[in-house]
């Protein structure tokens, strides 16, 4: 699975973001997908993950509420729609594909395929 992320930009505290991520390949739908973020200086975190129907979702506490991922496997694509974005969240993000179908994998170990990330940054 080849992955690649778009969607990132520039935008204010407050606004709002929509990630993509298109897959290759026709095993997509088999895997469960998760997206991940690095800002300068830190470890890549783990954001949010959804199985492979999308019926089963995951996030991490600094973004549950705002945050809403979701996947289209007719397209192959898995999004990421951010709002009430704060300067914290500014990082590149990154979809990742996992080894396993069900939901929901927080480590990096557990994911094989990655997108090559899109860069978030959100002003105050």
């Amino acid at each position: 699975v080849q992955l690649q992320a778009s969607g990132g930009g520039l935008v204010q505290a407050g606004g709002s973001l929509r990630l993509s991520c298109v897959g290759s390949g026709r095993t997509f739908s088999s895997h469960a997908m998760g997206w991940f973020r690095q800002a300068p200086g830190k470890e890549r975190e783990f954001v949010t993950a959804i199985n492979w129907s999308g019926g089963g979702t995951y996030y991490v506490d600094s973004v549950k509420g705002r945050f809403t991922i979701s996947r289209d496997n007719a397209k192959n694509t898995v999004y990421l729609q951010m709002n009430s974005l704060k300067p914290e969240d500014t990082a590149v993000y990154y979809c990742a594909a996992a080894r396993r179908s069900y939901c929901c994998q927080t480590e990096s170990n557990d994911y094989d395929y990655w997108g090559q990330g899109t860069q978030v940054t959100v002003s105050s």
